[in-house]
């Protein structure tokens, strides 16, 4: 069964009727404002309640909008959502197939992007669907966290990072974008963005059950176990949620760059220590890969 929103094309074959994962009422609010908006930048001019720019800001658009991929390639998205940076992929790429538990969601998302010829949504579950194609590159922006909610079994973290291997191309690209557990806002302060409550990563998330961040290291060791070897980090800043910058390995920032502490966005938080004082003293010390708060991954076949 399919839908069609212009020229995007909602494919529900593996949709079970029940949107599995949600961030409630606002999402109709948020149908309603890219069903009856033009502008949504302008739109946002006068609306920034966080889930809204969240969702619909082209801030987002920052993460990978620098980057330069493969002239005519393919691209799936895992945990596509609302289509924050769905409309990227469908500038840059031949093809854009995106995935996501939630039929509300990918509506949001074909709307958004409506005007482009090239993308595909399909609704389910991302264990559930059989996909008779590779990929170019494979995206996992915000949803490795979430692999709980994915895959059932008993290591849903690597085997989400497995079966997104198995739909790559040979030679193709992995792409992740992640919180960082041991984040400098995090030691500072500011609420677990999955949790709400302050130290709960850098605890090991005692009682929690549904979702998981890595540290550096942790993250590169989960990759390698999944059969990634070519693993090249970049650090969004403030994060990659709302990126101002991205750097590369190469090009730590130097001291002076950041100016205020990192934003909560929609909790209120401690401020424990000057965040800005405590990263350029990190920074000195070659440590600020282990202190970012998220990190951009591109990752190849080992």
């Amino acid at each position: 069964m399919e839908e069609y929103i212009n020229n995007v094309k909602l494919n529900l074959d593996f949709y079970k009727g029940t949107d599995e994962y949600s961030d409630g009422d606002i999402e109709d609010e948020l149908l309603e404002i890219v069903q009856r908006e033009d502008d949504l930048e302008e739109f946002l001019t006068t609306d920034d309640r966080w889930p809204v720019l969240y969702h619909l800001s082209k801030i987002r658009h920052n993460l990978l909008e620098w980057y330069d991929f493969d002239e005519g390639a393919s691209l799936l998205e895992i945990g596509s959502g609302c289509g924050a940076v769905t409309g990227v992929f469908c500038e840059k790429c031949r093809r854009v197939v995106g995935v996501d538990l939630s039929k509300r969601r990918s509506t949001i998302n074909a709307y958004r992007n409506k005007a482009y010829d090239n993308l595909e949504i399909m609704v389910g579950n991302f264990e559930d669907i059989r996909f008779d194609e590779k990929f170019d590159y494979v995206t996992l922006i915000g949803v490795l966290e979430y692999s709980i909610y994915y895959i059932n079994s008993e290591k849903p973290f690597l085997d989400m990072l497995k079966k997104a291997k198995s739909l790559l191309k040979p030679g193709g690209t992995l792409i992740v974008a992640i919180e960082n557990k041991y984040g400098i806002k995090y030691w500072a302060g500011a609420p677990e963005d999955h949790t709400g409550r302050a130290f709960d990563g850098i605890e090991g998330y005692p009682g929690v059950e549904r979702v998981r961040t890595f540290s550096r290291k942790g993250l590169e060791n989960l990759l390698e176990e999944a059969g990634y070897g070519d693993n090249r980090f970049y650090y969004p800043v403030p994060d990659y949620k709302m990126p101002m910058s991205v750097y590369a390995e190469e090009f730590i920032p130097s001291c002076g760059v950041f100016v205020e502490n990192s934003p909560a966005y929609d909790r209120d938080r401690l401020q424990i220590f000057d965040e800005v004082k405590a990263i350029d003293e990190l920074t000195k010390e070659g440590m600020f890969p282990f202190f970012a708060n998220s990190f951009l991954v591109f990752s190849r076949e080992g």
